[in-house]
C-alpha cells in the first residue's frame, strides 16, 4: 500500500451548518491525516476554473453559484491509498445511495448539497491540490 495525497472540499452546505469538525473526525477515523487546510470563500473565477471540466454540462452554472454561496474548507489529505480511502468515507454522490457511516449519508442535504468533494484519481488529486495550495502550505 502506498501513502498518497488527495484533495477535499467541505462544501458551503456543511460549513453553513458548522459540520467541519464532524466531517474531519470521520476523515481522521478513516485513517487519513489532514496535512493542509484553509477556510476560504471561493471567488467566481476560482470556482469556474476548478470546475472547468464541467463547463459544457447543464449543471455547471448552478454548481459554480453553489460553491461561491458561502465559505468552504479546502484540504489536503494523506494516507494509505488516500484517493480510494477518502472516496469510500465520502460515500456515493447521491446521499440516498451512500452507505451508512459515510459523510454524505450522515450530512448531505441533497445530491447537489452533498457536503464534500473529493478527487477521483491520483492525477486529479495533484491538479486539485495545486489549484489551492503551494507546497509550503502542506505540512505532513
Amino acid at each position: 500500500m502506498a501513502t498518497q495525497r488527495t484533495f477535499s472540499i467541505i462544501k458551503p452546505d456543511a460549513t453553513r451548518r458548522n459540520l467541519t469538525g464532524a466531517i474531519n473526525a470521520k476523515i481522521e477515523e478513516a485513517g487519513l491525516r489532514i496535512v493542509g487546510q484553509k477556510r476560504i470563500h471561493m471567488t467566481k473565477a476560482q470556482a469556474e476554473a476548478f470546475y472547468a471540466v464541467h463547463a459544457e454540462r447543464p449543471f455547471y452554472n448552478d454548481l459554480v453559484s453553489f460553491m461561491i454561496s458561502g465559505p468552504v474548507v479546502v484540504q489536503v489529505l494523506e494516507g494509505e491509498n488516500a484517493v480510494a480511502a477518502y472516496r469510500q468515507v465520502m460515500g456515493a454522490t447521491n446521499p440516498a445511495d451512500a452507505d451508512e457511516g459515510t459523510i454524505r449519508k450522515a450530512f448531505a442535504e441533497s445530491i447537489e448539497a452533498n457536503s464534500v468533494h473529493g478527487s477521483d484519481s491520483d492525477e486529479n488529486a495533484g491538479i486539485e491540490i495545486n489549484h489551492f495550495f503551494t507546497e509550503d502550505e502542506i505540512v505532513g
